[in-house]
């Protein structure tokens, strides 16, 4: 029969290349995400200064020519510009926008003023006073 302390230090022996390579993969994923981080400020960083240069030249430089005379596609430069903008701005024209959604189409009531043919203002004098400016919007899109 074993003794305790052979079979402690069998456990210890089998135990001690597992917490090596523990140790090992522990500190290099620490590093890799330190560089990480480091690297994503940068990047944000980069990315905010690259709007701010697009945001004083907006008035003598369009996107699309800077995206014909760069090859940066004018996606990457509108988000560039757009990341600048205050959080509030950014709700407020996504708001408009939005498209519908099954609920305001299930809330909807049909409008006896509203047809299909019928341009914003008699949907808008036939909003009921449940009815948002966003769900006017998308029932005209």
């Amino acid at each position: 029969m074993t003794t305790s302390d052979e079979i402690g230090r069998r456990v210890t022996a089998n135990d001690v290349p597992l917490t090596e390579q523990r140790t090992l993969a522990a500190q290099r994923i620490g590093d890799l995400a330190q560089q990480h981080a480091a690297v994503a400020h940068q990047l944000a960083a980069l990315e905010r200064e690259l709007g701010e240069v697009l945001a004083e030249s907006t008035g003598i430089i369009r996107i699309d020519e800077l995206a014909d005379f760069t090859d940066i596609p004018a996606a990457d430069l509108t988000r560039w510009l757009d990341a600048l903008k205050p959080a509030a701005a950014k709700r407020k024209k996504a708001t408009g926008n939005a498209p519908a959604t099954k609920r305001a189409v299930v809330e909807r009531k049909p409008s006896a003023a509203a047809t299909p043919t019928a341009g914003k203002e008699s949907i808008l004098r036939s909003r009921s006073a449940g009815d948002t400016p966003a769900r006017d919007m998308a029932q005209v899109s």
